[in-house]
């Protein structure tokens, strides 16, 4: 089973390039970023935020040394890639937590109406 998701948001802070436990050889390139979802009042004309929210958002490999050299806070991006659920237990608390990251493989500048500087797929590794 897959899933796609797509969506353009605004990144929170710069973007955090790491390497996985035990794999130094990769890199990741991990960001928050805020998916607005601004919807039309068809009298208005205007367009109002109607609830977005943010999400954590993971680049692999080649996709991430892009995204370190081209993106900064602020920035609006899209991003398409799989989303996916991850689980753990909070060592402070001992409570169980969750949360959705999206696994990027492509990654555009956003710059009003027109879409350039596409950022190449990454070669991330899936786990299931």
């Amino acid at each position: 089973m897959s899933n796609k998701f797509i969506g353009t948001g605004n990144l929170g802070s710069d973007p955090v390039l790491t390497s996985p436990v035990g794999d130094e050889q990769r890199q990741v390139a991990d960001m928050r970023i805020y998916f607005d979802r601004p919807v039309r009042d068809h009298e208005s004309e205007q367009f109002e935020d109607r609830g977005g929210f943010w999400l954590d958002v993971s680049a692999w490999d080649k996709l991430a040394d892009d995204v370190m050299r081209v993106v900064k806070k602020g920035m609006r991006v899209k991003v398409e890639g799989s989303l996916k659920h991850t689980t753990w237990t909070d060592d402070n608390s001992g409570e169980n937590r969750s949360k959705w990251v999206l696994y990027a493989d492509d990654i555009t500048l956003a710059l009003g109406r027109l879409e350039s500087t596409q950022l190449r797929h990454s070669t991330r590794e899936t786990t299931a």
